[in-house]
């Protein structure tokens, strides 16, 4: 089930900006609050059928590396993000992005991502797997959050494939656009989100209540610890 929301993000903008802090880091944060507060949406089923939650929210991101043969987006995932302020998860993504190794996944593609591209059907085991196994769920995160806002160069949606979590949140483009305000039309800065539920385990109910507790957030800086 997929979603497309529009949220005044005008406050927290300009609050980034003057704190030199990462946009990502900030939607992370409201998206680890908001799920916190409706843990169905990040809940799934094991091998066995069994309906498992989860205590805290894991964030899997992906952070664009520098490496020899050009840019890579490296998958990262970011612990507890229900409880940590915006500056704590900026300054970790900043880490990983100068120095991909800080991170557990960063490690293992340094060590073995040569080798691992040329196993036959290794991925689709590592994928098997994961989407069984309370103890990959994890490493991998329990929600993906994932921002194309940096390719589209202004306002617009992205829309991905069904990833291994429950929930996605795919961050689109930021723009200035004329928005009611107090009755009247104000310029406005504009975010542009999809998120994506997997029907088979979250139920429309509770993702509609995540969905407004996190537009809630993301336009009320005040909520968020920065």
């Amino acid at each position: 089930m997929t979603a497309l929301l529009q949220v005044d993000v005008t406050d927290a903008w300009q609050r980034l900006h003057d704190k030199d802090l990462s946009p990502t880091a900030f939607v992370i944060a409201c998206v680890g609050r908001a799920v916190a507060a409706h843990p169905d949406v990040h809940a799934y089923r094991d091998w066995r059928g069994r309906l498992v939650m989860h205590d805290h929210v894991d964030i899997a991101t992906m952070v664009d590396i520098g490496t020899s043969s050009g840019r890579f987006p490296l998958a990262h995932t970011i612990s507890d993000t229900d409880t940590r302020p915006v500056a704590e998860i900026s300054d970790e993504l900043h880490g990983v992005r100068d120095a991909p190794t800080k991170g557990r996944s960063g490690r293992i593609m340094l060590r073995w991502g040569n080798a691992a591209g040329r196993i036959p059907g290794l991925i689709s085991l590592v994928y098997f797997i994961s989407r069984r196994s309370s103890f990959v769920r994890s490493g991998i995160g329990t929600v993906a959050v994932s921002s194309v806002g940096m390719m589209l160069g202004g306002n617009g949606f992205g829309i991905a494939e069904p990833s291994l979590t429950s929930l996605s949140v795919i961050v689109g483009g930021v723009s200035e656009r004329p928005w009611v305000v107090d009755g009247g039309i104000a310029p406005r800065h504009v975010l542009d989100l999809c998120l994506q539920v997997d029907h088979r385990v979250v139920d429309g109910a509770p993702a509609s209540r995540c969905a407004a507790t996190l537009r809630t957030l993301l336009e009320d800086p005040d909520l968020v610890p920065w």
